[in-house]
C-alpha cells in the first residue's frame, strides 16, 4: 500500500487513547495493515502502532530479526495485534534502553515487566494467546502504550538516563543488558 508519515512526540494524535477495531476482517483493516508493515520496514522498526501514523485504532504490528536499531536482540516473530490486551504473569520488572520511531534518534532506560501473556485477534479474526519474555514482551508492551496515548519518555524513572543516541553510546550502539531471569 504506501509507506505512511510516522507521528513524532509533540503531536496530541499520540496521546490519546486508541478506539477499538469493532470489525474485523475487512478491507480496510488489511489495508491498515499492510501501511503498518510498509511504514515499520521501511524505518527499521521492531513494531508501530495504528496512531503512530494517525489511525485511532487498536491495531499494532511487532516484528524484529536482524533488525539494525537493536542489534544482538532475541527475533520476534512478525504478528499483528487486533484489539489487544496484556496481562503481567509476575512482577519482575526490567530496565533496559528503548527507542520508538516517534521519538527519533533518542533512547531511555525504561522499565517493563519481564513476563507477559498477550491476547488479540488477527485481522481476520484468529485469536492469538502467546506467553513472553524478554524483548519480546518488552516491544509487545511499548507498542501497547501507544494505544492508550502513552510514549516511552512518559515510563522514565530517571531522566538522567534519557537523551539522544549518539550522545549516550558515542562509539557504539546501546550496550545489551541482559534480563533477569523470571
Amino acid at each position: 500500500m504506501a509507506v505512511k508519515k510516522i507521528l513524532r512526540i509533540g503531536d496530541e494524535t499520540l496521546l490519546k487513547m486508541a478506539q477499538p477495531v469493532a470489525k474485523l476482517a475487512t478491507p480496510e483493516l488489511y489495508a491498515l495493515v499492510q501501511d503498518l508493515f510498509d511504514t515499520m520496514q521501511a524505518a527499521d522498526g521492531a513494531g508501530l502502532a495504528a496512531p503512530q501514523i494517525g489511525v485511532s485504532l487498536r491495531v499494532v504490528i511487532i516484528g524484529s530479526n536482524d533488525n539494525p536499531r537493536y542489534p544482538q536482540r532475541e527475533p520476534v516473530p512478525t504478528t499483528v495485534l487486533v484489539n489487544p490486551k496484556i496481562i503481567p504473569l509476575n512482577e519482575v520488572i526490567a530496565e533496559d534502553w528503548e527507542g520508538c520511531l516517534s521519538v527519533p534518534k533518542m533512547r531511555g532506560w525504561v522499565p517493563r515487566y519481564q513476563h507477559i501473556r498477550y491476547r488479540a485477534h488477527t485481522p481476520s479474526g484468529e485469536l492469538i494467546d502467546r506467553e513472553v519474555q524478554g524483548f519480546h514482551a518488552r516491544v509487545v508492551q511499548h507498542e501497547c502504550d501507544h494505544l492508550d496515548g502513552i510514549l516511552y519518555p512518559q515510563r522514565i524513572r530517571d531522566m538522567s538516563r534519557f537523551g539522544y543516541e549518539e550522545e549516550l553510546f558515542k562509539g557504539g550502539p546501546p550496550p545489551r543488558i541482559e534480563d533477569p531471569p523470571a
